[in-house]
């Protein structure tokens, strides 16, 4: 392990460009935690949410060291004209396509976040999701949620580990930036959890934004390149108008109390 790379301005460089992609990157990965920890009871949840961050961080960098291997799921590894035939491919399509290892683990990656994220949308708007339900059930899913965290990381991990690749070679950086970035993830994301818990309206937005997330990576899978800046700018100012009405709202129902109050 050559550590006299950090004498160089150019390695600390490195080292903060990709420590800042790897925490925007996992923001969409922080928001599905909180969501799916917070289905847990409450005492399992921190321990819960740090130790899938925990197996995630080793899965990464298991994944760092074998790069060359990681590298290998960028090649194809079938057409379309190979399943279809060429001529449905030229009358359906246009024009072959290739898919390779990477193209087969987001689209599946991006079905799984919708059908995950529908699926818990469908349980806020029905209802059926009572505190003393859920928590039974949850006690005997703790391995489930730990193995959720996981396998999205693996997903979202693609990206990062491409990203990381085209701006260093030293792969010391990029496991130093993995267990700092997993490090601000554990620290917020219990904060993020108790907040998303706590404005109901907040985990249906942010499970619409993990749909989004979703259909993105399907796309992506499918070679169709989607801006992510213009989805992060979409949410971010979202989000900030729903915690805007959190706001109004918390100061309306102050009022009320305090109207009620003075008439008693």
């Amino acid at each position: 392990m050559n550590l006299e790379i950090f004498l160089t301005a150019e390695a600390w460089m490195a080292l903060l460009t990709l420590t800042f992609f790897e925490v925007v990157l996992g923001i969409d990965n922080i928001i599905f935690i909180s969501i799916v920890s917070n289905k847990l009871p409450i005492e399992h949840r921190a321990k819960t949410r740090n130790m899938g961050l925990m197996l995630a961080m080793l899965v990464r960098i298991l994944l760092l060291l074998t790069i060359t291997w990681v590298m290998k799921f960028t090649q194809p590894l079938f057409m379309v004209s190979d399943i279809i035939g060429e001529s449905l491919t030229n009358s359906w399509i246009g024009h072959d396509h290739p898919f390779s290892g990477r193209d087969l683990i987001l689209m599946f990656g991006g079905l799984f976040l919708i059908a995950k994220s529908t699926r818990e949308m469908n349980h806020e708007v029905e209802g059926d999701d009572e505190e003393g339900e859920v928590q039974s059930k949850a006690s005997k899913n703790v391995a489930n949620v730990i193995f959720q965290i996981i396998l999205l990381d693996i997903i979202f991990s693609f990206d990062s580990i491409l990203t990381a690749v085209g701006l260093t070679d030293q792969i010391i950086i990029m496991v130093i930036a993995v267990i700092i970035s997993i490090g601000i993830m554990m620290i917020f994301s219990g904060r993020i959890s108790d907040y998303i818990h706590k404005h109901p309206s907040l985990e249906v937005l942010a499970l619409g934004f993990l749909i989004l997330i979703g259909f993105m990576l399907f796309l992506e899978g499918l070679e169709y390149e989607i801006p992510k800046g213009y989805i992060y700018f979409a949410v971010v100012f979202s989000l900030l108008i729903e915690m805007f009405n959190i706001r109004v709202r918390g100061k309306r129902e102050q009022k009320l109390k305090a109207k009620k109050a003075a008439k008693t």
